[in-house]
């Protein structure tokens, strides 16, 4: 029942959403004509790696940019490789509004429609951050990642490691449809107050 929702909720959002998909690939493109997607692998449900997909929101030379700027540049290494979007030069101007507002992870309902992610599910991470995990790995990697989860309805980037695992896994102790729905509309809540938005 779960992925057959999945692809429904997928395909309705791709269909509904297609008006924004052109108009944030001509915006992208227009700016410096590079490519409208960002891809970056991420680990699956059983270990298993796939490449997720965002509308770009950096400048295609955003690493040139970042290390131009040494003080920038540890900051961004001394918070866990991450800026604010206000302080972030590598981010456009129309990135920083996706970012705000969360388009940016529209197409990720394509990883949905492939069977790569869930609707609901924890957050997908790259490979360095299974670590965070210890021996509570595999059970992080047993149920599909999702594109909206308990820790996007609880903070997102308020929440770091190590409470981010505890949050994660919190739901895979507790995973049901009702609770998969009341996540829905708390992740759709948080969005709409740009909760924890990096």
């Amino acid at each position: 029942m779960k992925r057959f929702l999945d692809i429904v909720g997928s395909l309705l959002a791709l269909i509904v959403f297609s008006p924004v998909f052109l108009v944030l690939s001509l915006l992208i493109k227009n700016r410096d004509g590079g490519s409208v997607f960002f891809a970056q692998e991420r680990i699956g449900k059983g270990g298993k790696p796939f490449m997720m997909y965002k509308f770009r929101s950096m400048s295609m030379d955003a690493e040139e940019i970042l290390k131009s700027n040494p003080k920038l540049y540890q900051k961004y290494v001394d918070n866990d490789y991450k800026l604010l979007a206000d302080e972030d030069p590598r981010i456009t101007p129309i990135g920083r509004w996706m970012r705000r507002t969360s388009v940016d992870e529209l197409p990720q309902f394509l990883n949905i429609l492939k069977g790569d992610m869930s609707i609901i599910g924890p957050r997908p991470v790259v490979e360095k951050e299974l670590a965070e995990y210890g021996d509570r790995k595999d059970k992080f990697l047993s149920v599909r990642p999702g594109a909206m989860g308990l820790w996007q309805a609880t903070g997102r980037s308020n929440i770091s490691y190590p409470e981010r695992c505890d949050v994660e896994l919190e739901y895979i102790d507790n995973i049901s449809f009702a609770y998969d729905v009341k996540i829905f509309f708390q992740t759709i809540f948080s969005i709409f107050k740009k909760e924890g938005a990096y």
